[in-house]
């Protein structure tokens, strides 16, 4: 019964400045990749940026420069420090994860979303 929970959704200001957590929780065996995607309303879902188990960041280019991803692989958690927001930005933001609940088999999965409202 593998979970993922967001927080850290608001409303902010343009220019303002959020940051999103994302807690993994269950029996998990490894968690590979994580990230973050969102979905605007009208829109498809889209990807924000992801993060391999290593480290390694991807970013799209429309939050290069703004949005920084992080993973602390000791809490099974991943974080998206976002700065200087537009309201382009304004979504429903969902944690993802690929991750083993055993050791022969890993899978995706997704939180519920966080709402981000960027608006003056």
């Amino acid at each position: 019964q593998v979970q993922l929970v967001e927080s850290g959704g608001g409303l902010v200001q343009p220019g303002g400045s959020l940051r999103l957590s994302c807690a993994a929780s269950g029996s998990i065996f490894s968690i590979n990749a994580m990230g973050w995607y969102r979905q605007a309303p009208g829109k498809q879902r889209e990807l924000v940026a992801t993060i391999t188990s290593g480290g390694r960041p991807n970013y799209a280019d429309s939050v290069k420069g703004r949005l920084t991803i992080s993973r602390d692989n000791a809490k099974n958690t991943v974080s998206l420090q976002m700065n200087s927001l537009k309201p382009e930005d304004t979504a429903v933001y969902f944690c993802y994860a690929n991750l083993a609940t055993t050791r022969y088999y890993a899978m995706d999965y997704w939180g519920k979303g966080t709402l981000v409202t960027v608006s003056s």
